[in-house]
């Protein structure tokens, strides 16, 4: 049997269900009172957050049938809340975002980010500490009355469960790593469906998509020559360009072209008699020199042979004198 308080509190939460255009489901687990004070300062005006237990959600929002809110009741988590706001979601996640504060590790938290304890000196003095230190693997010394980390250490990465050594240290080293917020899991904005993952990306983000989408669009134009009030600037120059060149390969007598066709016939010119006057004294012949005449005797004179070398000694042996006793 369903108690007064109950259907109270259901009829309650119908009326802000059908009050609001944005309906976000939180997730009030270790949110401290003072933290929840704050950002509800900072929503004022703006946003209203509501508290009820899990058999009312689920009653309220069978019997309000919004659209969509089938589908936000999948997101509950924990210690679940409302969040009603006529805002624009983004906007809204923007604010909670900016409302968060840095607060200490506890153990087992769960690390958002990667924990990195910085190089440099630290405010405690020499002393059994420096062994807290080294138990979590902190490269640390004493230089004059402080210890000192010796290089930047992550202590806890991204995704891993914070031990209480760890956050014994950080607590003294006095490094706060998490943050303190809202945990807003989803928005139903008139029955459509926004998570985290995407009420939470920073606008930049969005900005540089959008940025890298013009750009991917204007290239894809231009090589495709789709004419655009963007396009049509470059795709002229390029069209006058190419037309430029076209002419000047098929030599065409323009008044753009004329001037560079000049130069380039002048060009060719000079390198063609260049090479004219190489050919001329590559190809002349040296004179050649004039053969030594022998002189040929005339018709019937006698051509009187030599005498051979013998018949020269044997005339010169017969011209020698006799001796005495000689036959």
């Amino acid at each position: 049997m369903v108690s007064e308080r109950k259907k109270l509190a259901v009829v309650e939460l119908k009326a802000l269900l059908g009050k609001y255009s944005v309906i976000g489901m939180l997730d009030m687990n270790k949110l401290p009172g003072r933290q929840l004070h704050d950002i509800r300062d900072s929503l004022k005006g703006k946003a209203v957050i509501k508290m009820f237990k899990k058999n009312v959600i689920k009653l309220a929002i069978e019997q309000s049938k919004i659209n969509g809110m089938d589908k936000l009741e999948k997101e509950i988590k924990n210690q679940p809340a409302f969040l009603f706001s006529d805002l624009n979601p983004f906007e809204l996640a923007k604010i909670i975002d900016s409302a968060k504060s840095p607060a200490p590790a506890k153990p087992g938290d769960i690390a958002t980010v990667d924990i990195v304890v910085k190089e440099g000196p630290t405010n405690l003095p020499p002393g059994p500490a420096i062994g807290e230190l080294q138990r979590i693997k902190l490269p640390a010394g004493v230089e004059g009355d402080k210890i000192v980390i010796k290089k930047d250490t992550v202590v806890a990465k991204e995704g891993e469960e914070i031990g209480k050594n760890v956050a014994d240290v950080l607590m003294k080293l006095g490094i706060e790593p998490c943050e303190i917020g809202l945990n807003l899991i989803a928005v139903c904005d008139n029955g459509t469906i926004y998570g985290k993952d995407i009420l939470f990306v920073p606008t930049e983000k969005y900005e540089n998509d959008l940025i890298g989408a013009y750009q991917k669009a204007f290239n894809l134009a231009i090589n495709m020559g789709i004419p655009t009030v963007e396009t049509l600037p470059i795709l002229i120059s390029k069209g006058y360009s190419e037309a430029l060149s076209l002419a000047m390969e098929a030599n065409i007598m323009t008044k753009e072209t004329v001037g560079n066709l000049l130069a380039k016939a002048t060009a060719q010119a000079d390198a063609l008699n260049d090479k004219a006057g190489n050919l001329e004294s590559v190809t002349e012949e040296p004179k050649a020199e004039e053969p030594v005449s022998e002189e040929k005797p005339a018709e019937g004179d006698e051509v009187k042979e030599e005498p051979s070398s013998e018949e020269t000694q044997e005339s010169n042996t017969d011209k020698k004198p006799k001796q005495e006793g000689e036959k």
